[in-house]
């Protein structure tokens, strides 16, 4: 059986397009200030078809925010290094969410998707999956680089801080492009070390 993905058809197309669009106006000019007509006209694509490919525009924020994920978490790179045992690899993993170094319109794309949390249930929602999902791929990255370790409640603190150190610096960098990262990562990485050292004791 030939295993080769099928190339995407006209409509993957149209609706990767569109979400590229949206998501170009939404870091620009934000979720509420983005009106349906502004996507159709940026896109090229009339109003009636939009709305065959996504109900609302929700329904377009929900799809970039799980599309953005997905891409982001790689989460078949770190079941690989777990798998094969690949430490480094699963630290390089990990270092992606301490070092905060994506470009600045992915940080305001996540502080749109975060405030939006707030005024939408089906937002709020999805990015209490995306979290689980997050924590899980944290808790499997954490338990490889410390198999030996009995202390789930000091494991959960420590993706807890992680969570909150990387969306904290993408919120920072939002207002302040020249925060920086790079200093910011080396004093993080430092307390993550300590702080995954003494999970073996």
């Amino acid at each position: 059986m030939d295993d080769q993905q099928l190339p995407p058809s006209r409509a993957d197309l149209r609706r990767e397009h569109l979400l590229e669009v949206a998501r170009a106006l939404f870091v620009e000019y934000g979720f509420h200030q983005t009106g349906m007509a502004q996507i159709s006209a940026a896109s090229g694509i009339k109003m009636g078809q939009i709305y065959r490919d996504f109900q609302s525009k929700e329904d377009i924020i929900a799809s970039i925010c799980e599309r953005d994920v997905a891409a982001w978490l790689e989460e078949d790179v770190l079941a690989a290094a777990v798998e094969t045992g690949d430490i480094p690899a699963v630290r390089d993993w990990l270092d992606r969410f301490l070092r905060g170094d994506e470009p600045v319109e992915e940080c305001r794309v996540m502080s749109e998707i975060v405030a939006e949390s707030g005024r939408s249930a089906r937002i709020a929602e999805l990015n209490r999956t995306v979290d689980r999902k997050v924590r899980d791929s944290l808790s499997a990255a954490l338990t490889a680089i410390s198999p030996g370790s009995n202390q789930p409640d000091a494991r959960d603190s420590l993706i807890d801080f992680i969570l909150a150190i990387g969306l904290g610096t993408m919120m920072r960098r939002t207002f302040d492009p020249e925060l920086k990262v790079e200093r910011l990562f080396h004093y993080v990485s430092a307390i993550v070390d300590e702080r995954i050292n003494a999970l073996a004791r």
